[in-house]
C-alpha cells in the first residue's frame, strides 16, 4: 500500500516537473517520415479498374482525383494532421492533471471508508446470526407452549361441556316438578332432553362416577316431566270434542305451540306416545265423521230429484201401467237431458262449500252434483288442513289415513245409498268431471292424501254411468213405435231428448276427449236414427214421412250447433241426412203440382239434343203440357208455399227447401223450352211459353220472405 503511494507521488512528481519545465512533444515523438515506397515486382493490378469506379462516389477521392494530386502527397499531410490531432490532446491531458490527482485521492479514501464499512457490516452480520439462532429457539418454546394451551382448552371446554350436560340445576329441577306447561316449560324439557340423550349416547359418559350420582335424578325428572306433559295434552284433545269447537284454530293456536311436548314423549317415553297418539286419533276419528254426518244430513234435504229410471230418451211420456199412474213433469224436466246451466258447477269448482242452513232458509234445492261438489271441497279443505297438521305436529302422514277411516266410512256409506238408485246420466258425468277437477286441485296442493278416495269414488262412477247410457240406449232398441207416433211432422220428444242429450255429453267432454264415450255416443245415434225412420213409416204418405225426418234432422242439427265445432261428427251426419231427404221431398212436392211435365222431361226431353229421345216429339206433344204450366204456375208455387210454411217448423229450413224446389223447378221448364225449340214447329208455343225470367222474378220474390 505505501510502496503504491510512493509510486504514486513520484509519478506526480514526475508530472509536476514536466508541466513546470514545458513539455516538448518532439523529444518522445521524433522526427515522422514516410519513406518513399519502392517499386516492387510484387505489386499486383489486378483489380485496380474495379476498386476505382467503386471508390468514384467517395468525396475525397473524388476531390483527389480531380486535383490531380498525388498520393504520397495526401498521404503526408494526412499524417502530419493525425500527429498535430495527438500532441493537442496530450495538451489537453496535462491541462487536467490537477484535476485527476484529486479524482485518485477521492478515491483512496472512499476506499479506507469502504473497508470500516466492511468490518462494522461483518459484526452486525455475526451479531444478527446470533440473534436469528435466539428467535428460532424462542419460536419452539412459542410453539410448544401454544400446542400445550390448545390442549388444555380442548380439555376445558369438553370438561365444562361435560359438566353442563350431566349436572342438573335446581331451577331445572324446580320447573320440571312444579312449573306450568308453558313456553319455559317447552325450553327446559328441550333441556332435560339433551341431557338424556347425552347420558344414552357418549360410551364414555356412562363409565364416569358423575353419571351414578346424577342417573337416578334425571330419571326421576324424566318420568314426572312425561307424566306431566300427557295429562296437559289429553286435556287440550278433549278439548277437541267440546261442540261447535274450531278445530283448526285450537290446532294451530294452541296444540302446534306446544309440539315439542310430543317430540319429548316419542323420544323419551314412547308408551305415553303411544297413548297420546291414539287419544288424538280416536277424538279426530269421532268428531270429524260426527261432522261430516251431520253435514251430509243437511245436504240431503237440500237435493232436488232430476231423474227416475223411467226418465229414459226413448221412454213414452205419458206412459203408464197397471200399477203406476202418470205424473206430471217436474218444474226441471228438461235437466234430464239439457246441460243447460247445470254446467255452471264446474266453473264454481273452488267456491266454498255450501252452508246449508243458509239455503234451507231460503228454500233453495239443488241438483246432486252441487251436493256432491260441496261435500267433496268440504273433505278436500278438511283433509289438507288435517293431513298438514299430523305431518307437522306428529311428524307421522300416516296418522291421517287412521284419523279419516271413520269420514271416508261416513260419506262411502252415503254415496252407496245415492249412486244404486240414481238414473240421472247427466249428473253422473258433471260428478266425473268434479272428481277429476278436486284431482287436480289436491295435486296442485301437493297433498296425495285424497289419491287412492277420490281414484276410488271415480271408478265407481264410470260403471254406474254407463249403466245409466245403456238404459237410454236400449230404451231407443226397445221403445215401442205404436206408443211413440203422434200424428205430428212436427220434431218428436223423443229426437229433442237424444240431441240434448247428446250435445251436453259431447260439450262435457270438450276438454277431456274421452274416445269411449264417443262410442257410446256412435251407438247411441244409430239407435236414434233407426228409430226415427221407424216412426217416420208409421205416416201413410211418402211425403209426411219425408217431412217428419226433415224436421227432427233439422232440429237435431239447430240443437247440436249450439255445441260448437266439438259436435262436428255427429252433426256432419245429421246434415248429410237432410240433405238426402231435402232432395226427395223437392222432387215429391214438384210431381204433387207438375207430375205430367216433370215425367215429359225426365223420360222424352233430353239434355244432350242429339238424342233421338226427342225425334219423335211433335206441337201436340207438348202443347198441353206448356198451355197448363202458363194457366196455374204462379198458383201452384203459391200452393208449394203454403204446403212448405205448414209442414216445417222451423221457418227458414222451410225457406231453403222452397227456393231448392223452385230452382230445380225452373231447371225442369228449362229442359223443356230447349226441346221445344228443337221440334219441328215449335215456334207456334212460344206465345204460350212463360219466360224464364217470370219464373226467376217469382223466385227472388220468395227468396226475400227470408
Amino acid at each position: 500500500m505505501a510502496s503504491a503511494s510512493s509510486k504514486e507521488g513520484d509519478s506526480y512528481g514526475e508530472t509536476h516537473d514536466i508541466q513546470k519545465n514545458g513539455f516538448d512533444l518532439g523529444l518522445f515523438v521524433g522526427d515522422l517520415a514516410f519513406e518513399d515506397d519502392a517499386c516492387s515486382d510484387d505489386v499486383s493490378l489486378e483489380g485496380l479498374q474495379q476498386e476505382l469506379e467503386e471508390c468514384k462516389n467517395d468525396d475525397v477521392v473524388a476531390n483527389i482525383l480531380a486535383k490531380g494530386t498525388k498520393l504520397r502527397e495526401y498521404a503526408k499531410g494526412v499524417e502530419k494532421d493525425v500527429r498535430q490531432v495527438e500532441l493537442d490532446s496530450i495538451q489537453d491531458y496535462i491541462k487536467e492533471s490537477d484535476n485527476l490527482v484529486s479524482l485518485h485521492d477521492q478515491i483512496h479514501d472512499c476506499d479506507g471508508i469502504l473497508s470500516q464499512m466492511e468490518t462494522l457490516l461483518s459484526g452486525f452480520q455475526a451479531e444478527i446470526g446470533s440473534i436469528s439462532s435466539e428467535i428460532k429457539s424462542l419460536q419452539e418454546k412459542s410453539m410448544g407452549m401454544g400446542l400445550k394451551l390448545k390442549n388444555r382448552k380442548v380439555a376445558e371446554s369438553k370438561l365444562a361441556r361435560f359438566v353442563e350436560d350431566i349436572i342438573v340445576p335446581p331451577r331445572m329441577v324446580d320447573i320440571i316438578v312444579d312449573g306450568e306447561v308453558n313456553d319455559e316449560y317447552m325450553r327446559t324439557l328441550e333441556l332435560l332432553s339433551k341431557k338424556l340423550k347425552f347420558i344414552e349416547v357418549d360410551s364414555m359418559v356412562k363409565s364416569s362416577k358423575a353419571l351414578k350420582d346424577v342417573q337416578p335424578e334425571l330419571e326421576k325428572l324424566r318420568q314426572k316431566a312425561v307424566s306431566k306433559v300427557f295429562d296437559f295434552t289429553v286435556q287440550k284433545l278433549y278439548a277437541l270434542r267440546k261442540p261447535k269447537t274450531n278445530i283448526q284454530i285450537l290446532q294451530q293456536s294452541v296444540l302446534l305451540k306446544y309440539k315439542y311436548v310430543v317430540l319429548f314423549l316419542k323420544e323419551h317415553g314412547k308408551e305415553i306416545y303411544g297413548e297420546v297418539r291414539g287419544a288424538y286419533i280416536d277424538t279426530m276419528n269421532k268428531v270429524l265423521s260426527a261432522h261430516f254426518r251431520a253435514y251430509i244430513q243437511a245436504l240431503e234435504k237440500l237435493q232436488l230429484d232430476i231423474a227416475t229410471a223411467n226418465d229414459l230418451i226413448g221412454v213414452e211420456t205419458r206412459s203408464t201401467s197397471l200399477f203406476s199412474r202418470g205424473r206430471e213433469p217436474l218444474k226441471n224436466r228438461s235437466a234430464v237431458f239439457a246441460l243447460g246451466e247445470r254446467i255452471n258447477i264446474l266453473k264454481e269448482i273452488e267456491q266454498p262449500a255450501l252452508i246449508p242452513h243458509i239455503a234451507e232458509a231460503s228454500s233453495l234445492k239443488y241438483p246432486y252434483e252441487v251436493l256432491f261438489r260441496s261435500l267433496h271441497k268440504l273433505l278436500m279443505d278438511t283433509a289438507t288442513s288435517e293431513y298438514l297438521f299430523c305431518d307437522d305436529f306428529f311428524g307421522e302422514e300416516s296418522i291421517f289415513y287412521e284419523i279419516f277411516a271413520g269420514p271416508f266410512a261416513v260419506i262411502d256409506e252415503h254415496f252407496n245409498s245415492i249412486l244404486p238408485n240414481f238414473y240421472d246420466a247427466i249428473g253422473l258425468m258433471l260428478m266425473i268431471r268434479i272428481i277429476h277437477q278436486h284431482q287436480l286441485i289436491m295435486s296442485r296442493r301437493r297433498i296425495p292424501c285424497l289419491d287412492s278416495y277420490l281414484d276410488k269414488v271415480n271408478i265407481a262412477l264410470w260403471p254406474r254411468f254407463k249403466m245409466v247410457f245403456d238404459m237410454h240406449l236400449n230404451s231407443l232398441r226397445n221403445a215401442n213405435v205404436k206408443t211413440l207416433w203422434e200424428d205430428d211432422v212436427h220434431p218428436h220428444y223423443v229426437m229433442r231428448r237424444y240431441a240434448e242429450f247428446t250435445a251436453s255429453l259431447i260439450q262435457l267432454n270438450v276438454e277431456y276427449g274421452d274416445g269411449q264415450l264417443e262410442l257410446n255416443l256412435d251407438r247411441l245415434r244409430m239407435a236414434v236414427d233407426e228409430l226415427l225412420i221407424k216412426l217416420a213409416k208409421t205416416f201413410t204418405k211418402p211425403k209426411l214421412q219425408t217431412v217428419f225426418l226433415i224436421n227432427n234432422y233439422d232440429m237435431t242439427i239447430a240443437v247440436l250447433k249450439e255445441v260448437g265445432t266439438e259436435a262436428g261428427k255427429a252433426q256432419m251426419y245429421f246434415e248429410d241426412l237432410l240433405k238426402t231427404n231435402t232432395a226427395i221431398f223437392v222432387e215429391e212436392l214438384l210431381l204433387e203440382h207438375f207430375n205430367d211435365l216433370i215425367k215429359f222431361v225426365k223420360t222424352r226431353a233430353s239434355e244432350d239434343p242429339s238424342s233421338s229421345l226427342e225425334k219423335h216429339i211433335t206441337v201436340a206433344d207438348v202443347e198441353p203440357l206448356v198451355k197448363d204450366f202458363a194457366s196455374r204456375w204462379k198458383a201452384a208455387i203459391e200452393l208449394m208455399h203454403k204446403d212448405v210454411i205448414t209442414s216445417f217448423s222451423n221457418f227458414l229450413c222451410g225457406m231453403e227447401i222452397l227456393r231448392a224446389a223452385l230452382t230445380q223447378l225452373l231447371l225442369y221448364y228449362t229442359r223443356l223450352t230447349d226441346c221445344i225449340k228443337r221440334i219441328v214447329g215449335g215456334n207456334a208455343l212460344n206465345k204460350d211459353l212463360v219466360s224464364i225470367s217470370s219464373i226467376m222474378y217469382e223466385i227472388r220474390k220468395y227468396s226475400r220472405t227470408f
